[in-house]
């Protein structure tokens, strides 16, 4: 679990720095940005690559060599003189830092299915939610005492204890007689057969756009908050963390109301309140009617959707595909990096004084949430396993 939050400090620990990056290294808005996206990208790619391999070697040796991996680049990132090297290093921190992420998820549907399923990922998302709450606030500490550079730094100790504490306390979950075999074949048909899986797609689409609107808003808060409102970095960090919280507060709310509701039923009450509130914050922004109280309330009407749509559409996906949960978890977290990547530089080339962009992408990222949720309506079942029952297994369950 304190792998899995390296990740979303990664993404921000240094988001009130933007601004001082663009100076710092001579680039635009839209060029820091990218080492941003870049990181997702990394992500992305590692967690498709990792994922499979810890269906096949097992769960604890991918998480202590990529985790590794990880505390290397974030260093060089602390020492990089120029945006291209950056840039280049984020994807290296994106894609050896994925290790801990893919493997956690898969670590959960080692042990549960369904609703219990459900309930461990609204636990974990909200544990990971307090990252991105405290990580701006600590992040605006380091950044005013010691600028952007020392950010990557602590990433990298934060990193190397996580490292030292799984390395003690994580076991092996997946049991030999349980993992995958037959090399590459058997790899590359596992992914095909999730990939074909059209249940398994549309919720893990709609879980990728849900992130898509939380980082049309990462790509474009800072310049919001400092450039538009006129807030300080400190105070541009408690906003961040306030923000933060309310996912934190949600997700543990939605994690007691699986079992009353159906985790259908909440994904699609998630859907209308992330729409609601982004079309409302689009509105404002075209109105050109910022006020600090209003942005924040609409942006937590949209965060409580994030966390609803987020939290049970990766529960429905991963009941398609019991049978592959590395897999399934990389697929997942791979659609998620690369729609994340793409929207946040998006929210930048509308330059850093509107807010239009940014509300706009939030829009589009959850009106396309919606329609490929369609995808798992009158959905061929024949060659499809199916779904497992709500519950609790262990690790050497069949």
């Amino acid at each position: 679990m304190l792998l899995s939050f390296v990740t979303p400090l990664a993404t921000d620990m240094y988001l009130p720095a933007f601004p001082q990056m663009t100076g710092d290294l001579g680039a635009d808005a839209s060029g820091v940005q990218l080492t941003l996206t870049t990181f997702l990208i990394g992500m992305g790619i590692g967690q498709l690559i990792l994922g499979p391999l810890s269906d096949r070697f097992g769960r604890r040796m991918p998480i202590l060599v990529g985790s590794a991996a990880c505390v290397v680049t974030t260093a060089l990132c602390a020492l990089t003189p120029s945006l291209g090297l950056l840039v280049a290093l984020r994807f290296l921190q994106g894609f050896t830092g994925a290790a801990g992420v893919v493997i956690g998820r898969a670590v959960i549907s080692d042990y549960a299915v369904g609703e219990k399923a459900a309930k461990l990922l609204g636990v974990m998302m909200s544990l990971l939610g307090v990252a991105p709450a405290i990580a701006p606030v600590l992040g605006g500490v380091v950044i005013e005492a010691a600028g952007w550079r020392a950010v990557f730094w602590v990433l990298a100790a934060i990193t190397l204890l996580a490292l030292v504490a799984a390395a003690f306390a994580v076991p092996e979950t997946l049991p030999r007689e349980r993992r995958q075999t037959g090399g590459v074949r058997a790899t590359v048909r596992s992914v095909r057969d999730v990939l074909t899986n059209r249940p398994y797609m549309g919720y893990t689409l709609c879980f990728g756009m849900a992130l898509a609107v939380l980082f049309c808003y990462l790509g474009g808060a800072s310049f919001l908050f400092q450039n538009l409102l006129g807030l300080s970095v400190g105070q541009t960090s408690a906003v961040f963390a306030s923000v933060g919280a309310v996912s934190v507060v949600s997700g543990l709310v939605i994690t007691r109301l699986v079992g009353r509701f159906t985790p259908k039923g909440l994904l699609r009450t998630g859907l209308w309140v992330m729409l609601a509130g982004s079309v409302a914050l689009c509105a404002v922004a075209l109105a050109d009617q910022l006020a600090l109280p209003l942005v924040l309330t609409l942006l937590y009407l949209a965060f409580v959707g994030i966390s609803l749509v987020t939290i049970n559409a990766a529960a429905l996906a991963f009941e398609r595909v019991p049978h592959a949960a590395g897999t399934g978890s990389a697929l997942l977290g791979t659609v998620q990096s690369i729609l994340s990547a793409i929207a946040a530089p998006l929210v930048g080339l509308g330059g850093t004084h509107t807010a239009v962009p940014m509300f706009a992408g939030m829009t589009v990222s959850a009106v396309l949430a919606f329609l490929v949720l369609s995808l798992t309506k009158n959905a061929p079942s024949k060659g499809e396993p199916e779904p497992a029952v709500a519950g609790i297994r262990g690790p050497g369950a069949g």
